[in-house]
């Protein structure tokens, strides 16, 4: 599924410029716990997190993660767009829970990781 597939179907905001919104995305893996997503292999994965600070940005960056999608309109901070953007990773705000984005992704065909 193309990334920009996933922002419609969320209703969601894109927060980066720069990194294509046309890649793929296979798989998905939902987590607040930033050493859970350190534990697995991240190719064309989307993390889905509530976690709203620079240790998500940053995990993501470690994991090879280039979309994160931060759940409950959490807010974002300027700190947190421009590292996401340095690190060419797609940074997404939603609306929805990441229970309801984990189910919607997974209804649309992505896979999760285990």
């Amino acid at each position: 599924m193309k990334v920009s597939q996933i922002i419609d179907l969320l209703d969601a905001q894109v927060l980066t410029t720069g990194p294509s919104l046309e890649g793929d995305v296979k798989h998905a893996f939902s987590s607040d716990l930033m050493s859970d997503v350190l534990t697995r292999d991240h190719h064309k994965t989307v993390l889905i997190t509530g976690l709203s600070n620079l240790q998500a940005i940053r995990t993501a960056e470690m994991s090879e993660i280039g979309h994160v999608i931060i759940a409950r309109d959490k807010a974002i901070s300027k700190e947190m767009v421009e590292l996401a953007e340095q690190s060419d990773i797609v940074l997404i705000k939603s609306s929805y829970s990441m229970f309801r984005i984990s189910g919607m992704l997974f209804q649309a065909g992505i896979k999760p990781l285990f």
